[in-house]
């Protein structure tokens, strides 16, 4: 046999094991490697088939680490197959040139079979990392309450049409207790469609109204109102919240770390629904998130100036940002405002979620989780991953709005609290006017998720208009807007 025909039938039996050792004569062994072959292509397949939620699934310790082993080897079993589909097809009867070269060629080839499933156990090797990073287990923060359980495979969403996960975004500092949260956004999602509405709240939000019968009300029974800062600065606006209650134990009966919690609850409150996670995106690490995914395709309709002396700016124009333009983007208020900036970070999100498609993420993987680790904390459980996985991908595909409480829509120094949540109210039934998405993995229960109490409303001038968003619209016209409105015609078209 010829050096060439050795190293053809090297190639053909790393494709189709047991090739190789057919041609050198070995057919009970090469009959073995064929059938085993064809078993594990048929339970691969099988596997993709009949596994219900196969990517939530992934997200398991089980499934990864299963992988993970197998990949592995698997990875051996080629390496030794090619080294020993070689040794049968006799190359000692070449010339030594020859010898020289088919070996030399066959290690190569050993070598590379072996690179795609070292990539596949490298790479949920990373995933595995990222996952324990970000949803570890609760820090004690004193609460004698029940441990969640793990969800019912059938019933995951306890009966629940909706599920309503709180979006935050935050400065959190070494020299600072608590998180200040400059961006709060709420999506409710119908974990049947996937249609999900976004509701953005802002910063400077006042006289905050928290749930009767709870530390923070007994505290503030007219609302969260303290004396002027010294430079005349507010520390008791919405995105304070989360800071105060951190800073003040004792209000709690000395239990620590209750900010997360109390945020969550007064924004249920405030909205008139049950928040059941939140997750908190450092934003001093967004920019590296960017990055990750090579940047975002964003129209900024006009000078963005931003940084202490006014020295950095983002240009007008269509194009792709990098990570710290995106972020400085989405975060500047200088010469504009917080309803200006809400608009745009909501532009951002809608960007990200337009442009971070399954290909990307593939091939940005690492880069992607390495971001993700240092950016986000959460209080989603580990076992929920595999019923959010699927539903993020039906939100994808759904129809996403928008509502941003600001002006004309609200007063944010005297909201009108039964005017907020009657505007939620109503997005979210809206929302469900669209007909369903694929199916999901689990049929919820067709019963509304329970709703808070309705805010006590405050005596103060009402406010008219009923819309939110970067365009005008007439008085009584419907708040909710796409998530991609006004976002320019790169991105709206997108």
């Amino acid at each position: 046999m010829s050096a060439r025909a050795i190293l053809g039938w090297l190639v053909l039996g790393a494709l189709a094991p047991g090739a190789a050792h057919l041609r050198a004569g070995w057919r009970r062994t090469g009959l073995a490697l064929l059938s085993c072959y064809a078993a594990l292509l048929l339970g691969l397949l099988a596997l993709g088939l009949l596994t219900d939620n196969l990517l939530g699934s992934l997200t398991e310790d089980s499934w990864l680490t299963a992988i993970l082993v197998g990949a592995s080897a698997l990875g051996v079993a080629w390496f030794a197959l090619i080294v020993h589909s070689f040794v049968v097809l006799r190359p000692g009867r070449l010339p030594q040139a020859g010898q020289i070269v088919t070996g030399t060629l066959a290690g190569l080839l050993a070598v590379t079979v072996v690179v795609p499933f070292g990539l596949v156990a490298q790479f949920v090797w990373t995933s595995q990392q990222t996952l324990d990073g970000i949803f570890q287990q609760p820090a004690d923060d004193g609460d004698d309450g029940p441990v969640a359980a793990e969800p019912e495979p059938e019933n995951p969403w306890a009966g629940r049409r909706r599920v309503n996960i709180l979006l935050l975004g935050g400065d959190a500092d070494d020299h600072r207790v608590g998180v200040r949260t400059d961006s709060m956004n709420l999506a409710s999602v119908d974990v049947e469609t996937g249609n999900t509405v976004l509701f953005s709240l802002p910063r400077n939000l006042e006289d905050v109204r928290f749930r009767p019968g709870t530390p923070m009300a007994e505290r503030f029974p007219g609302g969260f109102r303290l004396p002027a800062d010294p430079g005349g600065g507010r520390s008791d606006l919405l995105n304070s919240v989360w800071e105060y209650a951190d800073s003040h134990p004792e209000i709690f009966g000395g239990k620590e770390h209750q900010g997360a919690k109390v945020l969550m609850d007064t924004i249920g409150y405030t909205l008139g629904v049950k928040v059941d996670w939140y997750a908190l995106v450092n934003m001093w690490g967004f920019a590296r998130l960017i990055d990750a995914i090579g940047g975002v395709i964003l129209t900024v309709e006009k000078d963005v100036v931003f940084g202490r002396y006014n020295e950095g700016l983002v240009k007008a124009g269509t194009r792709k940002l990098k990570g710290a333009d995106a972020m400085w983007y989405a975060r500047s208020r200088t010469y504009s405002d917080d309803y200006t900036r809400m608009r745009r970070q909501r532009c951002v999100l809608g960007a990200i979620l337009d442009q971070a498609d399954p290909a990307t993420v593939l091939t940005r993987f690492n880069k992607i989780a390495l971001a993700t680790k240092e950016l986000i904390r959460t209080d989603i459980p580990r076992p929920m991953l595999k019923h959010l996985v699927p539903l993020a991908l039906k939100v994808k595909n759904a129809k996403v709005s928008s509502v941003q409480f600001v002006p004309p829509l609200i007063n944010t120094g005297y909201p009108d609290w039964d005017k907020i949540r009657d505007v939620a109210d109503k997005a979210i039934r809206d929302s469900k006017d669209t007909k369903p998405a694929v199916a999901a993995s689990a049929t919820p229960s067709t019963e509304p998720t329970g709703k808070a109490e309705r805010p006590s409303k405050k005596t103060a001038e009402p406010t008219t208009a009923t819309t939110a968003g970067p365009t005008e619209k007439k008085a009584g016209d419907d708040p909710a807007t796409g998530l991609k409105d006004g976002c320019g015609s790169a991105l709206a078209n997108g």
